[in-house]
């Protein structure tokens, strides 16, 4: 499966956006932390999809369990 996570240095200065957007990956990480749902993350961002947001968080929670 393709990762909805891309770093190019063309793009936001290469941190991490989804996949065909300019939106950082860590504003998703953000919302939460803030308390704020995936709805209200979507709402605000229109162009990640669902499906790409709940993939990026499986693939943090993936690259993070690897680690141990």
């Amino acid at each position: 499966m393709e990762s909805v996570i891309v770093r190019d240095s063309a793009i936001m200065s290469g941190a991490p956006t989804f996949r065909g957007t300019r939106v950082l990956v860590r504003t998703l990480f953000d919302y939460l932390e803030a308390g704020h749902s995936l709805e209200r993350f979507l709402e605000g961002f229109p162009t990640v999809t669902r499906k790409q947001a709940l993939q990026a968080l499986e693939e943090a929670k993936e690259s993070l369990l690897a680690s141990h």
